[in-house]
This record gives structure tokens, C-alpha cells and sequence, in this order.
């Protein structure tokens, strides 16, 4: 506890939840005790894809139970943390948010905070005890229990800690506010079957439990028609899906079943795992037009031996034929990945056959890690840890040789015409640039910008440009007149009706509000006195 920790108290003894084991997760939405009097919140969400996915769950229940979201500017009534424990600064990065929340919590009494995800399922009761600001912990399986453990704690006056060992509600049985109402996550599955030795995921998130396809379906539909023009399925390892069902083509058939969806214009997964990479993924994902070319596989290590050690069933061989396969069915698929460098054991040798893999891979970009301990898993329990000063040199060079490849593979790609579905968010420079900001079929990204006099897109509208320039990371499209084409969508209907709704009248261009702004009905572009290089 921080010195500064200690000056608050919270209240009198903790309690502490258990539960009775399950038979499975329910698929009906649990009860939700609605406030008597309005409360504002604020998500901060930290982690991955399930984490972001599950942030928009809790926006959904607490917005459902009577809580509002926080207007810029102000404090909230109530703060919850959705946490990662996949790093190992994601426990000072949580305490170190939480200590600056003790003024906060000083000035009002009745100001609440909560902490769930997977810091909260694994560090449990070590939360309340390193942070007495802390009034509710929850846990990865419990999601849905949020709003009464709230409620409870504000009545007893005292922290209350509830984590589950098993699922208790499917997410998607929850309420859901969706960051962007043109795009949204679909789960398929929660939780890994995979023993991954560095991984403490699977401790967390517990056994894999799938849906049945009509669930998911019907969950994509549902989006359809509520506007989204693109979904994204998500689950620990896509590509076992089925196995608890005994259908082992699960996950392709599900595929080809969302290219029936009408209206449905983009479809993405993550993650797969490249030991279950099937080739009826491969024919799905190319004779599907909905299924987008992009492919997310993660490598890990390019080392055979490392990859032994840590139990990935798969090799080097192995992993670069399924990107053959993929390129010779898709050749236009971008191709990313996750990497770790400095694993227990890992030789020069090793960390050259990762180099080598990348090299022959041509990722169109990589998510590198230097790996960190965590407690709990085989490999951080071996003795052969390597020197910070080797893991940082060895990162330092896996990092320039994947920007030499995303630039190269970026450079090929000027002259191309692509179809950009476009976002809310532009660029960091938009001001400057006067650009705007959408992602291409292959999931790129690129700066954009529209032609004087011609019309400024929505977000979830579609441009087709050409890219006049590349970086390694972005692309850009400078477009004359007649190359830039817009296609008003449905999801651009979309989210022009939420803004509608949340206190905007909606028709601005992309890039013009920020949440919680009013737009006044002008369509406007980043101003720039004139336009440079950059996103």
C-alpha cells in the first residue's frame, strides 16, 4: 500500500463471493437492479480485443442499470478498470491509476471504483489490499454481476470482491453499447484449451466454451440491422471453434454463413492459432467476398526449439506453408502477427531462425514483445531468464527488420486504388494534414484526403482512392477529383442516427467531433493551412 493509499479508508470488512460450480454459461441475461437516481461513468479499459469487447459490455449493463456517461471535463460518480495481466507492467500500471483517484475519492464520499478483467480475476483480494479506493472487484466470468456488486457495496458501506472459477453469462447475453455503431465484435468463444507456457490467459478466462452457431448468427444479423456494414468474430483461438460441438469445420462453415448476411460488407476473426489453421479456413476466407484479406497469425518464434519450449504445437515449416497456402488462394491478404523475443532459453541462434521467419513472412506488421515473467506460468518459473540488456538489443533488431519489410510492402502498394471503409478517428496530424483516416479491405490503414468541393464522407461511409504515398505503417491517398469516389452506407446512416442521439444533430464529416461533443450540423474537414507528409 502507498503512502498516499493509505489516507483513505474504505469502509469496514471486505466480503467475498464464491459460487457453486457450473454445468455451462447461461444464455439469458441476468437481472439488472436499475439506480434511483442518475450516476455518471467512465470504462477505462486496458488489454486486448476480448478486453475492448468486454468494455462494451460493462458500458451496456451500467447503462442499462441507470448510469450515464461522463461529460467531458467532469468526474464521474463511478470509475471501473477493465485490466490486462498478459504484461508485466499491467500491475503498477493499474496502481499507479488508482492512487491518482484518492483525491477524488476524499472530495466525495459516494464517488465508487471498480476493478475487473484479468488483473482482477488473477490479484483477487490483493486489489482491495493494495488499494482501499478500490469498492468492487470482479472478475472475467462475472461480468453481468457488476451493477448489483455496486449497489451492494454503496448500501454496506464496504468493498465487495466477487470472482467466479467458471463463466457464469455468455458476454454476448449481456447489454452492449458498442464503441462505433458502423463496426462491432461478435465472441464466438471464450476461453483457450491451449497449455502455452508463457501464457496466463487460459488460468484467467478459463476452458474454451463455444456458442452455437445460430447464436452468433443471430448476433451478426442483429448488427446488420442496426447498421453495421462490418464484424468482427473474436475469440481466444478462432479456429478451434466447433470442438466442443464435434464439428472440427465449424469455423469455416460459420464463415461462408455470414457471406449470406445481406448488408453485411466486411468480415475479420481473431485470433487463430496456427496449430488448428485448417485449409477449409483458407477456401472459406477465399471464395467468401464478405471475408475481408487479411489475416492475423501469430508466430511467437521462429525457432523450433523455442516453439517446443513453448508448447506451440506447430514449427517454422508449418507456420510459413499456411501463409503460402494463404497467398495462393488470397495473394492480395495482408499478413500480421505477434512475436516475443527474449523467451527462457532463447539463443542467438534461436533469435536468428525468428529473424529468418520474419524475412521469408513479409508481415505487413508485427506486434513485438519483449517477453516478461508471469507468475503462475512454466516458463516463469525456469531459471534460464535472459540478461534485459539481450532481450532490449535483440528487440531493437527484430523491430528495424519488420519496419524495413511493412515500408517495402507499404512502397509496392502506391498506385493501388482501394476501397476504404472510414472511421471515426483520423489521424494524429489531421489538423496539419488535413486528412481523414479508413481502413482498407487488407485492414491497412490510410490518411485520406477529399478533394476541394467534393463531398466529405460520414464515418461508415466507403471512399475508393488511390495511394499516392507510403510509410511503414500507414499509406496515404491524395486523390484528384475524379479519382475519389464516395458511396454514402448504411453504416454511415448509422452513425449519423447515434450522434442524432447522443445530443448532436449527426451530420458532420468524419473527424469533425469527439465523443461527448455537440456537432451543430456542419460538414467539416481538419483544417490545415496546407497539406504534409504523414497520417
Amino acid at each position: 500500500m502507498t503512502d498516499v493509499d493509505a489516507q483513505v479508508t474504505a469502509g469496514s470488512a471486505h466480503t467475498q463471493t464464491t459460487s457453486t460450480p457450473r454445468t455451462g454459461p447461461s444464455t439469458q441475461a441476468p437481472e439488472i437492479p436499475v439506480l434511483d437516481s442518475p450516476r455518471s461513468f467512465e470504462v477505462r479499459t486496458f488489454g486486448c480485443q476480448m478486453n475492448v469487447h468486454d468494455s462494451e459490455r460493462i458500458n451496456g449493463l451500467l447503462e442499462t442499470a441507470g448510469y450515464t456517461p461522463v461529460r467531458d471535463g467532469e468526474d464521474p460518480d463511478l470509475v471501473v478498470f477493465n485490466t490486462c495481466a498478459v504484461r508485466e507492467n499491467a500491475d503498477n500500471k493499474l496502481y499507479g491509476h488508482l492512487s491518482q483517484l484518492v483525491p477524488q475519492k476524499q472530495k466525495n464520499k459516494d464517488f465508487q471504483v471498480a476493478v475487473g478483467g484479468c488483473l482482477a480475476q488473477k490479484d483477487q483480494d490483493t486489489i482491495l489490499k493494495k488499494s482501499p479506493v478500490v469498492d468492487v472487484v470482479f472478475g472475467t466470468h462475472n461480468i453481468g454481476s457488476l451493477p448489483v456488486l455496486l449497489e451492494r457495496a454503496r448500501h454496506n458501506e464496504e468493498a465487495e470482491i466477487e470472482i467466479l472459477e467458471s463463466l457464469e453469462t455468455f458476454p454476448s447475453a449481456l447489454p452492449t453499447k458498442r464503441d462505433q455503431a458502423y463496426a462491432g465484435w461478435v465472441s464466438i468463444s471464450v476461453g483457450c484449451n491451449n497449455t502455452c507456457t508463457f501464457c496466463i490467459v487460459p488460468s484467467l478466462r478459463g476452458k474454451e466454451e463455444d456458442r452455437r452457431p445460430g447464436d452468433i448468427l443471430a448476433e451478426v444479423q442483429a448488427l446488420v440491422d442496426q447498421g453495421a456494414v462490418e464484424v468482427t468474430l473474436l475469440g481466444q483461438n478462432v479456429n478451434s471453434y466447433g470442438v466442443s460441438f464435434g464439428d472440427r469445420q465449424a469455423f469455416s462453415k460459420l464463415l461462408r454463413a455470414c457471406g449470406e448476411i445481406q448488408g453485411l460488407e466486411r468480415v475479420r476473426f481473431t485470433s487463430p492459432h496456427p496449430a488448428a489453421f485448417t485449409d477449409d479456413v483458407i477456401d472459406a476466407m477465399a471464395q467468401t467476398p464478405n471475408v475481408m484479406p487479411q489475416l492475423h497469425m501469430p508466430l511467437q518464434s521462429g525457432s523450433d526449439r523455442v516453439l517446443k519450449d513453448m508448447r506451440r504445437s506447430y514449427r517454422s515449416k508449418k507456420f510459413l506453408v499456411i501463409l503460402e497456402k494463404v497467398r495462393d488462394q488470397i495473394p492480395q491478404a495482408a499478413i500480421t502477427t505477434d512475436i516475443i523475443v527474449g523467451f527462457p532459453g532463447e539463443t542467438e541462434e534461436d533469435f536468428q531462425d525468428t529473424m529468418r521467419v520474419v524475412e521469408e513472412s513479409r508481415f505487413s506488421m508485427a506486434y513485438t514483445f519483449q517477453y516478461s515473467v508471469r507468475p503462475g506460468t512454466p516458463a516463469g518459473e525456469r531459471e534460464d531468464q535472459l540478461p534485459k540488456a539481450v532481450v532490449q538489443e535483440r528487440f531493437e533488431r527484430l523491430v528495424a527488420l519488420q519496419d524495413r519489410i511493412a515500408a517495402e510492402e507499404n512502397a509496392a502498394l502506391v498506385g493501388r486504388t482501394v476501397e476504404l471503409l472510414v472511421t471515426a478517428n483520423a489521424g494524429k496530424k489531421s489538423g496539419e494534414t488535413h486528412r481523414l483516416s479508413g481502413r482498407a479491405q487488407d485492414q491497412r490503414l490510410v490518411h485520406f484526403s477529399v478533394p476541394e468541393g467534393a463531398e466529405a464522407p460520414r464515418p461508415g461511409d466507403f471512399v475508393t482512392v488511390p495511394v499516392t504515398q507510403a510509410a511503414a505503417y500507414h499509406l496515404i491517398a491524395d486523390p484528384a477529383a475524379d479519382q475519389y469516389h464516395l458511396r454514402r452506407a448504411r453504416g454511415g446512416d448509422a452513425w449519423e442516427r447515434e450522434q442524432a442521439q447522443s445530443c448532436g444533430t449527426g451530420s458532420g464529416a468524419a473527424g469533425s467531433t469527439k465523443a461527448g461533443q455537440v456537432n451543430l450540423g456542419m460538414p467539416t474537414l481538419p483544417v490545415a493551412a496546407a497539406p504534409v507528409n504523414g497520417g
